[in-house]
């Protein structure tokens, strides 16, 4: 839990687990409008691990990521995150905790189209107060890509490249985990490619943990294991996918399902 008052709690490190949720519901809406997005969702992902997170339109898998990174809150249950418990603080201290220890990269990248390069990177940093390092700055651009675009603008720039700056604007602020919603939804094959290789790096070169929702088989297959979701309920787990037998695990889950949110 959060702790209260002004005094700072050291950082303890990273936990052992990346991601706890424990019995996590959503509901949107009342009475007989109300439709179950979550319903008592319990897993664990452990750090420095790649997963994908499926399933049918209106199985929950964007509501499990907003959940999970604390940009909605559960209506029970429990979230975890490097440790430290979300549900109950207030939305001054989730915001604080979002600015340290998440990195979000989002299908539309979420670039100022006012800003450089460089300066959508270190965005993140400018508005948690800290400390902005040119060099490092530098490093993580290189490091997907992109470090002779420093003073281009996002319309200056591929799709693929500014998911790059998407990316590198997540690493930047050395977050334990990082949610990506649909990360190569706008991308062409070969970007897209680009994209999925990057996010694998956070993980084996950097330590970081990746949860990306998609409905892409074959973005699937980059990560380490796949969870399924149906009716907003956890409904099978694949470790070593491969595109095809994500694809036929999904049309199985297609079978007589009805639209939810």
């Amino acid at each position: 839990m959060f702790g209260t008052g002004s005094r700072r709690t050291p950082d303890p490190g990273p936990a052992p687990e990346a991601l706890r949720l424990v019995k996590v519901s959503r509901i949107y809406g009342t009475d007989d409008s109300a439709v179950t997005a979550l319903d008592g969702v319990t897993l664990t992902l452990g750090r420095g691990t790649f997963t994908a997170v499926m399933g049918p339109s209106g199985s929950g898998k964007s509501t499990l990521l907003q959940c999970a990174a604390g940009l909605d809150r559960p209506d029970s249950g429990i979230v975890r995150v490097d440790g430290t418990e979300l549900t109950g603080g207030s939305e001054a201290e989730l915001t604080r905790f979002r600015r340290g220890r998440i990195g979000f990269v989002f299908q539309q990248y979420n670039l100022l189209d006012t800003l450089t390069v460089a300066q959508n990177t270190v965005l993140p940093l400018k508005l948690a107060g800290q400390r902005v390092d040119r060099g490092r700055t530098r490093e993580v651009l290189t490091s997907v890509g992109l470090g002779d675009r420093l003073g281009h603008r996002p319309d200056q720039l591929s799709g693929g490249q500014r998911q790059r700056v998407a990316i590198a604007r997540a690493l930047v602020t050395e977050p334990r985990v990082i949610f990506a919603d649909e990360p190569t939804g706008a991308l062409d094959t070969r970007s897209a490619r680009g994209v999925l290789r990057l996010l694998q790096d956070a993980v084996k070169v950097h330590g970081r943990t990746v949860v990306m929702v998609t409905h892409d088989p074959f973005a699937a297959s980059f990560a380490d294991a796949v969870l399924f979701l149906a009716d907003g309920r956890l409904a099978g787990r694949m470790d070593g996918p491969t595109p095809d037998a994500v694809a036929e695990r999904l049309a199985h889950l297609g079978d007589d399902m009805t639209t939810g949110v």
